[in-house]
């Protein structure tokens, strides 16, 4: 199967390519025995793998009921489902649901609801490790507001983890947000936090594993505000 790589990734695997070969190839034309060379070889070859593996970039279709659903935003694990006020923006209490994406997990993030972008901010902050709870509020983080078609409010925050050092959020104040679109991507170990208007259906718990765009994590009350 062919494997697609995220447009944030290209730089990164063939300025990595480049240091690998200029390494490698050395210790094959100048260092014996040979199985330095090959022990090195293997070592790079899995380290490479498990960074193309980290940027891939699949497409992805959700099969089941649109009407007021919300997918998981990540792939990872629930490590947070809570109520909790959200102050930045919401003004009020929420219910919080935060999944962690380990360096194994895809890390292009997708829209959770379909509907539009009324706010978005970025926040400079600390690299503590993202499934930490201070990780909302103090790491460098991105919030996205999304007016779903009935109006409720969802906010979505990309959290940065301690090895995550760039987040890149593409949703803008005005776009349009489908659930089968990408939203962003955080590189290098991460979290994202949903905060959802109390009433909405929980269908995940703490330790489930989701997948972004496909997992159905919840489902919007028509009459719940945020």
């Amino acid at each position: 199967m062919r494997v697609k790589i995220h447009h944030e990734g290209t730089h990164i695997l063939i300025i990595l390519l480049a240091i690998l070969l200029i390494i490698n190839i050395p210790l094959w034309l100048w260092v014996r025995p040979y199985a330095i060379a090959a022990s090195v070889s293997v070592v790079s070859a899995v380290f490479y793998l498990l960074v193309v593996n980290f940027f891939r970039s699949p497409r992805r279709q959700f099969h089941g009921n649109p009407e007021n659903v919300v997918v998981a935003s990540a792939d990872g694990t629930v490590v947070a489902l809570e109520e909790t006020f959200e102050s930045e923006y919401l003004k009020c209490r929420c219910i919080q649901l935060s999944v962690f994406m380990s360096i194994f997990n895809v890390h292009a993030n997708w829209f959770p609801v379909d509907g539009e972008v009324v706010f978005t901010k970025h926040h400079p902050g600390r690299f503590m490790a993202a499934y930490l709870p201070k990780s909302s509020t103090e790491n460098e983080r991105s919030t996205v507001v999304i007016r779903t078609p009935e109006g409720q409010l969802v906010l979505m925050r990309q959290i940065a983890g301690a090895m995550a050092r760039r987040i890149v959020t593409y949703a803008q104040p005005g776009d349009e947000a489908s659930i089968e679109d990408h939203m962003g991507f955080i590189k290098f170990g991460s979290r994202v936090d949903l905060y959802l208007p109390l009433g909405t259906e929980i269908y995940v718990k703490i330790g489930d594993k989701t997948t972004g765009g496909v997992t159905e994590v919840g489902r919007l009350h028509p009459e719940a505000q945020a």
